[in-house]
């Protein structure tokens, strides 16, 4: 179960939107513990492909979430991305480049009149929803 802060929540919601037509993406850091991801800091990142299509991580600013994720005792829980024009659900490009099945990997979808966000656990070529509960 991936639990992320509703504040937190609303600022993916705002990243994408701000975004797009560019596909959003970024890490979600937190307390990792007993197959539980309380979330806990959103380090949006630059998508170095500027494609609405699918993304690429700047290495220079993944770096730097990790080092400042560290520093406060965080470890990294998620990594997002949104779907300007697409439903919350992951891509066959996105199931292949899900490399680390110890994190969440968070969709924003942008296709409908209300933004979806759903989550799914990514191992072995397979993805599975996993439930997302909103904190206060």
């Amino acid at each position: 179960m991936l639990k992320i802060p509703r504040a937190i929540l609303g600022e993916l919601v705002a990243h994408a939107r701000r975004d797009a037509p560019i596909e959003a993406c970024g890490y979600l850091a937190g307390i990792v513990a007993d197959g539980e991801r309380r979330v806990a800091a959103r380090f949006p990142l630059t998508n170095v492909d500027a494609s609405a299509e699918h993304f690429s991580l700047d290495p220079a600013e993944q770096f730097a979430a990790f080092k400042e994720a560290g520093r406060r005792g965080l470890k990294l829980a998620a990594c997002y991305h949104s779907h300007p024009a697409t439903p919350a659900r992951p891509s066959a490009e996105d199931i292949r480049l899900a490399h680390d099945p110890n994190i969440s990997y968070v969709i924003v979808s942008l296709a409908d009149a209300e933004p979806s966000v759903r989550s799914f656990r990514i191992e072995g070529g397979r993805a599975e929803a996993e439930e997302i509960e909103i904190t206060e």
